[in-house]
């Protein structure tokens, strides 16, 4: 049988569909990308853009597979499955738990057999996946959690994904170990909440503590976090990790927000003041470590005033990227309700200047890296050149012979090239 998989959004779905697609193989089935007898996609529903999207992909691939059987799962299947049926292009629904089952249920379909079920649904502990690796790529996806308590005025997520659920940490560490021996050489941990790992295990157990464990069992292995909740960067996250040379130096630190009211207007738990603790906890631990973030402008009643204490905020914190996005109505959620809404044009003009802020710092950060020697893992070819992505995240462009892929090289950063570095193969050892 021949499956097809369409993902929208973020590197949760990218996982659970790359997980999919392995446990499809596994049951004999071939991936294409035309001429598929099942098709599923995987929804986002982050914001109402993206349910736009979900609509247009289920219209698009009807159109191209009409009489393949087409299956919703992840977050918009879960928050709107009966917006979903009146599309009256799904033949099967499935939302964010018990994904394992699609695989049989989009089978059954296909041979005309009965459904065991068409809507499955059911709170439940972690659902495990395995981690699939794409072909030829050095880098793998590792979801260890599901699940968020924070309930942010702006964010339908903890609905759609259900309460904090954890991977158990002997669980991860099969896993890690599993994709070394299938030659991947970073792991990037990831899950809808990280920073809330573990605390529904019994006993409860932290992100610091499995990755510590991850990384002294792995010293082969690079680990990268994901998008991390601010409170888990504390004195013990720091001086627990900042010892194992296998933890890629960036953080991708949650801010939203570079000002207090907004802050609490949005339901995030931290004040600036701790943020800005946070951010140079990091640096004092991790010297050079990238330091990511994300953006919220033009919130309800965000004003002038309040834009411009983000700006300095922004500053203040030198982060190396922020990634800005306008604030996007999310219906059902608090934010959705609020007054205040700002126009179109304002959010607009106020996501230029975040962005032009935003490319400063990053400019100025990377500049840092200019003329010193960085160690590399060549991953794959962009226009003649090898690309690495290094242990601070950011694209590194190789230029050179002799390059093999998974083999570390060293090399001299010679400027600033597209949206990262340029290199050449050093002399160094």
């Amino acid at each position: 049988m021949k499956f097809a998989f369409f993902t929208l959004g973020c590197k949760v779905n990218l996982f659970e569909t790359q997980a999919l697609q392995q446990l499809a193989q596994e049951r004999g089935h071939e991936i294409v990308e035309n001429g598929a007898d099942a098709v599923i996609v995987n929804t986002c529903t982050v914001t109402s853009v993206s349910d736009h999207k979900n609509i247009r992909a289920f219209h698009k691939l009807r159109k191209e597979n009409p009489h393949a059987v087409i299956a919703a799962c992840g977050c918009f299947a879960q928050i709107d499955p009966e917006r979903i049926r009146k599309t009256e292009e799904v033949d099967i629904i499935c939302g964010t738990r018990d994904r394992a089952a699609v695989i049989g249920l989009c089978e059954n379909a296909v041979l005309h057999l009965p459904p065991a079920g068409e809507e499955r649904d059911g709170q439940g502990c972690f659902e495990y996946l395995p981690a699939g690796v794409p072909d030829g790529r050095t880098r793998a996806l590792l979801k260890i959690e599901d699940g968020c308590d924070n309930f942010c005025a702006y964010c339908i997520i903890p609905y759609a994904r259900g309460r904090v659920r954890s991977m158990v940490p002997e669980q991860a560490l099969q896993e890690a170990a599993r994709l070394l021996r299938e030659g991947v050489h970073e792991i990037v941990l990831t899950g809808i909440e990280i920073a809330s790992y573990g605390r529904d295990l019994v006993p409860p157990v932290s992100l610091t503590d499995l990755l510590c464990r991850l990384l002294a069992a792995n010293p082969a292995m690079r680990f990268r976090l994901g998008s991390l909740d601010p409170r888990i960067v504390d004195r013990e996250f720091c001086e627990r990790s900042a010892g194992f040379s296998n933890l890629a130096r960036h953080f991708h630190l949650s801010l939203q927000s570079g000002c207090d009211s907004v802050l609490q207007r949005m339901g995030r738990k931290y004040t600036t003041e701790a943020y800005y603790d946070k951010v140079q906890l990091l640096k004092k631990y991790f010297p050079d470590c990238s330091v990511t973030t994300d953006l919220i402008v033009g919130f309800p009643r965000e004003t002038e005033e309040e834009f411009a204490q983000t700006l300095a905020f922004l500053e203040k914190c030198a982060f190396s990227a922020v990634h800005v996005f306008p604030f996007s109505i999310r219906e059902k959620t608090r934010a959705a309700r609020m007054d205040g809404q700002l126009p179109k044009a304002v959010k607009a003009e106020r996501a230029a200047r975040a962005k032009k802020a935003a490319a400063a710092l990053t400019e100025k950060y990377l500049g840092r890296f200019v003329g010193k020697t960085l160690e590399v893992l060549p991953e794959h070819c962009v226009g003649g050149r090898w690309m690495s992505h290094g242990q601070y995240g950011f694209p590194i462009y190789i230029e050179g012979g002799g390059i093999c892929k998974n083999t570390p090289v060293a090399v001299e950063v010679r400027g600033l090239f597209r949206d990262g570095l340029l290199g050449k193969i050093s002399d160094a050892v």
